[in-house]
């Protein structure tokens, strides 16, 4: 928790969740998933760059024709939270969440050190 930043820009954030079921139909689990309300950051201000870094279809394709010529095994991997490990650059404020308001603290709120869902530069900040 810090004190409101003068001039600076809170993002709000909301709860998004989910039930998870099993192939039966039955209720396996269920998620809640802290998200911010990126929609309101502005450029310039809150953000600079936003990207997503993808191989493109053609680079895959030459990649998998030199592995067969060349006998190498292919590996993929798919690192869960990626988003969620991105370290800021920028300095990102956003509101207490609901339910998670410190009643001594109302009037603070969070400075992110890492990558929210929903953040501009959630997907750019992953790979940095």
């Amino acid at each position: 928790l810090v004190d409101y930043p003068k001039g600076k820009d809170i993002i709000g954030v909301k709860w998004v969740y989910k039930t998870k079921l099993n192939p039966d139909g039955i209720i396996q689990k269920y998620k809640a998933r802290l998200v911010a309300k990126g929609y309101s950051q502005q450029p310039g201000v809150d953000y600079n760059e936003t990207f997503s870094p993808v191989a493109r279809l053609d680079t895959i394709r030459a990649l998998i024709a030199l592995a067969v010529e060349k006998g190498w095994n292919i590996y993929q991997l798919d690192v869960k939270s990626a988003f969620l490990n991105g370290v800021l650059q920028e300095k990102i404020y956003v509101e207490q969440p609901q339910g998670f308001i410190s009643k001594d603290n109302e009037e603070k709120v969070l400075r992110l050190r890492k990558a929210l869902y929903g953040l501009k530069q959630a997907s750019s900040s992953s790979m940095v």
